[in-house]
């Protein structure tokens, strides 16, 4: 099995934005090993190349997705519903 590293870093923000652009289609990517796992990795990646991770328009950017301010991605933003009536 090939760890992540050895993947071409643009397969792996590909697989990425898609990953991340359909969690509102199938929300159990959010507990998927395999995302959170992907994502750590290139947040180390873009760390190492000086993104400030934390900045939600230079992580955009750098995975190769238009940037967005922050203020523009919260008016957007959905919320979601809990399926089964569980208390919060």
């Amino acid at each position: 099995m090939n760890a992540l590293s050895d993947y071409p870093l643009s397969e792996l923000k590909l697989v990425y934005r898609v990953l991340h652009g359909s969690l509102m289609q199938h929300i159990d990517l959010m507990d998927a090993d395999l995302l959170g796992d992907l994502q750590a990795h290139l947040r180390a990646v873009a760390s190492t190349d000086g993104v400030d991770t934390s900045d939600h328009g230079a992580w955009d950017a750098w995975l190769g997705n238009k940037a967005v301010s922050c203020e523009d991605r919260v008016a957007r933003r959905e919320r979601l519903t809990l399926m089964d009536g569980g208390k919060s």
